[in-house]
Parts: structure tokens; C-alpha cells; sequence
């Protein structure tokens, strides 16, 4: 069954851990990726702890985008590179055994192997959809999430423009989490209107 994994909106206010409580609160959600983007590391240093403590505090597993060290100093439960960012014999030499990292695949079969046979905790595929959050370099299909689900027991994240409308295929094909950020913060209802209604999602 397909899990919500949240990724946080690129620019936040102070207090916004009171906005991501209520999302959290809202159903089940198995990881929060803090991808801070608009903010500086010295905004990260402020802003990212409330919202980790928000996260743990609802069992929910954090991750922080590019940056192995800040994810170690911060207490996070792993990292999320990109292809361009830290290698990962770096993080994992950087976070050691036991931490989450996953890894951008796009839409690549050999990068996502490459990754799994380097001890990868996890693949990410996309984008899946248009996106507003960031310039998607690929677009992937549903059909790779399928072929990933049925070879591969490392978990793959579907990530793009993912939003409750379109959602449905890519947990048909097998995504084991959904990486949603506009699909939740933009959301017509609010943030945590959206939450239950993937929680019905993926139920159904």
C-alpha cells in the first residue's frame, strides 16, 4: 500500500509547524522531506528543528533535501540527494548504517539500479506530472514504477506534480510512497482536507 510522503512547501513562516501538525494530524503520512529551498542554511538552522520535532512527535520519519552533514547536525532520519549533489559513499559515510537516504533516479532504470546496489534505502522516480515546484529535467511513466515494483524489493517514491486527481495509476503501478508537496499545501480545501482525501486514496 502506497504511503503519503510530504515534502514541505520551498518558502515557510515562522510557526509553520503549527500548518504541518494539523496536515500531520490529519491521516497517516510516512515522511516529511524538508525542502526548504527559498531559505538560506542559516534559516534551515531555525526553522527546520520545530518541524522536525512536529514530525517525530506524530512518528513520522524526516528527511532533509542535499545535505548529508546539515541532516546529521539537525537530527534527521536521513537525506535526499539528487543526482548533483553529494555522492552517496559521501552521505552514507556522512550519516552512517542506520540513517535513510534516498536517491533521484528520474526516469532511469540503470541510475535507480546503480543506486540500489550501492545500499540506496530508496528510489525516486519522476516527474510523473507537470510540477510548479521545481524544472522537471524528465518525465516518467507509471510503466517504470511497475517494472521497479515487480524486480526490486528497495521502495520507489513516485515524485511530480502529484496532486489526490492524479495519484491513482502510479499507486495502481505499484509506488510504495507518493511524494506530494503542491498536491497539499495548494491544495482547494486546505492541507489537511487534502491528507484525508489521499488517505481515502490509497484505502481504496
Amino acid at each position: 500500500m502506497a504511503e503519503l510522503y510530504i515534502l514541505t512547501p520551498p518558502r515557510i513562516e515562522p510557526g509553520f509547524e503549527t500548518t504541518l501538525d494539523a496536515a500531520l494530524s490529519a491521516g497517516p503520512v510516512g515522511a516529511l522531506q524538508i525542502r526548504l529551498k527559498d531559505h538560506s542554511r542559516e534559516d534551515l538552522l531555525k526553522l527546520a528543528p520545530p518541524l522536525i520535532k512536529c514530525a517525530h512527535r506524530h512518528g513520522v520519519a524526516v528527511i532533509l533535501n542535499d545535505d548529508p552533514q546539515l541532516a546529521l547536525d539537525l537530527g534527521c532520519d536521513g537525506v535526499h540527494i539528487g543526482q548533483q549533489d553529494a555522492p552517496y559513499a559521501l552521505a552514507r559515510k556522512t550519516l552512517g548504517p542506520a540513517r535513510i537516504i534516498g536517491v533521484t533516479c528520474h526516469d532511469s532504470r540503470h541510475l535507480a539500479m546503480e543506486a540500489g546496489e550501492k545500499g540506496a534505502d530508496y528510489v525516486a522516480f519522476g516527474a510523473f506530472f507537470p510540477t510548479t515546484t521545481k524544472a522537471a529535467k524528465t518525465a516518467a511513466d507509471p510503466e517504470l514504477i511497475e517494472w521497479w515494483s515487480q524486480l526490486f524489493e528497495i521502495p520507489c517514491v513516485a515524485i511530480g506534480g502529484i496532486t489526490v486527481d492524479n495519484a491513482a495509476p502510479l499507486i495502481a503501478a505499484g509506488a510504495d510512497y507518493l511524494a506530494v508537496s503542491g498536491g497539499i499545501w495548494n491544495h482547494e480545501a486546505g492541507p489537511v482536507e487534502a491528507v484525508r482525501a489521499f488517505a481515502q486514496l490509497v484505502k481504496a
